[in-house]
């Protein structure tokens, strides 16, 4: 089964090619990834029109780069996917009205993705993965902790309720007057830093929910740097690695706690601990998460980088594991800004009216 994979719901634009065989294991024909780094960081950040825009320009060339790297024409294809949400809508709207061009043209099955479901689904492209298993997913735009039951069941066990990891490392780089993206040069720092200078909270600590709160912390940090203006390459330094060790304690702790209600809600443990999402990426972050898993007797699992941040094969491997379960959709299925995994999961009450993470 050969199924083209479209992402552009945020500022990649990518395409992919991957193959599903009969025994369930995945193999990548291309992924070509167009990142449109450049033509945000001057702002800080992503700015959806310029994504947009960006995609419209790139998409049609990207596709034809990954059919040619597959060396495949659109006749081989069994399906075509695309992002469908959640995720900023211009950009969505490009990817999966292209995609619904191609499939109509070429009369092949479409398969609008829930990127969520991409990422969660992702590390069974790459290795043999039994379900149910415990996905921590950590980027620019969410957090949460799922425990992965099947392809389509999904049960929500926590979230961020207000900034997504990602997002609290970009605006901790900004106010510290780092580049962006952020996560990798706050890493940098935090490396040279000292992490005990700073007392800074621990959001959510020791809580039974397995929830994400960063807001306080992220005003924790900017009250230090307000008292110590004009900030030196000593106090940037170790206010990363003060931020970074919080952040750390904090997913720990949240990991744990919804390692005991997986087990609760599910009556078995998890077969891994998969994480997945640009934060992923962070090293400490992935030696602090390989000790929970160690703890628990279960081995982590971290897909390759590339497929970390957002892609095309995330999209088609996910379009092809529900294409294999006769699970299509219609041409008029709509892009979605918002589209939570579980849908059945809900806020709880405390949170009722912050901005919740979906």
């Amino acid at each position: 089964m050969l199924v083209l994979g479209i992402e552009t719901t945020c500022d990649e634009t990518a395409a992919a090619v991957v193959e599903r065989r009969d025994d369930g294991s995945g193999r990548i024909l291309s992924n070509v990834i167009h990142s449109q780094l450049n033509e945000h960081a001057p702002f800080g950040g992503v700015v959806p029109e310029i994504a947009a825009r960006a995609h419209v320009e790139l998409l049609d060339d990207i596709i034809g780069r990954a059919m040619t790297e597959a060396n495949i024409g659109f006749s081989s294809l069994q399906g075509i996917a695309a992002a469908a949400g959640p995720g900023l809508i211009g950009g969505v709207i490009v990817g999966l009205t292209t995609a619904k061009a191609i499939a109509l043209v070429h009369r092949l099955p479409l398969l609008a993705v829930n990127h969520l479901e991409a990422h969660a689904l992702t590390p069974r492209l790459v290795a043999p993965l039994a379900f149910p298993y415990l996905l921590f997913l950590a980027s620019g735009g969410h957090t949460q902790l799922l425990a992965v039951q099947d392809v389509g069941r999904y049960i929500r066990l926590g979230t961020t309720v207000d900034d997504a990891i990602g997002e609290a490392f970009d605006k901790i780089a900004k106010l510290l007057g780092l580049p962006y993206p952020g996560g990798p040069h706050v890493e940098k720092a935090a490396a040279a830093g000292d992490a005990d200078r700073f007392p800074l909270p621990r959001p959510m600590l020791g809580r039974a929910d397995a929830n994400f709160s960063l807001s306080g912390l992220k005003t924790a940090v900017r009250q230090v740097a307000d008292r110590h203006t004009p900030l030196t390459s000593d106090v940037v330094n170790d206010l990363c690695a003060g931020f970074q060790a919080a952040v750390i304690d904090s997913t720990v702790d949240r990991v744990k706690a919804s390692l005991k209600l997986f087990a609760h809600q599910l009556g078995v443990a998890p077969t891994a601990l998969v994480a997945a999402g640009g934060v992923a990426a962070n090293a400490a972050i992935r030696a602090a998460l390989d000790g929970v898993a160690a703890d628990a007797g279960i081995p982590l699992l971290l897909p390759p980088a590339p497929l970390c941040t957002d892609n095309g094969a995330m999209i088609a491997w996910a379009g092809a594991e529900r294409l294999a379960l006769g699970l299509t959709d219609v041409l008029a299925t709509a892009p979605r800004a918002r589209w939570r995994l579980d849908e059945a999961a809900t806020v709880p009450a405390q949170f009722a009216n912050t901005r919740a993470n979906f």
